[in-house]
């Protein structure tokens, strides 16, 4: 139920979390800096795999940097991933990735 499914950024914690029916699925931890964002790791209860709540995190994530004017640092390598296999994100990388 997509309805049951939340993502909150936690400034406190320098994270965003995905929740499912109140419950903790996964996170996104992040360093932020003025005008850029790091995001080092990615992670998903192995309750929850399978159920495309990685790409969720990742999509939200990239999205709302989108929207805040960040540049960002995919440190983590799920995120990092994410980014080579969608293009549409690669104008939000800080610089061009090593060829």
């Amino acid at each position: 139920m997509a309805e049951s499914i939340t993502i909150e950024d936690r400034p406190e914690a320098s994270r965003y979390e995905l929740a499912d029916a109140g419950r903790l699925a996964g996170f996104v931890t992040y360093r932020l800096e003025p005008g850029q964002i790091t995001f080092e790791h990615t992670e998903v209860d192995p309750a929850f795999a399978g159920r495309g709540f990685g790409t969720r995190l990742a999509v939200h994530v990239l999205e709302d940097a989108r929207g805040r004017g960040l540049r960002v640092i995919p440190r983590c390598p799920f995120i990092a991933g994410y980014i080579r296999r969608h293009p549409a994100y690669r104008d939000l990388l800080l610089k061009a990735p090593d060829a």
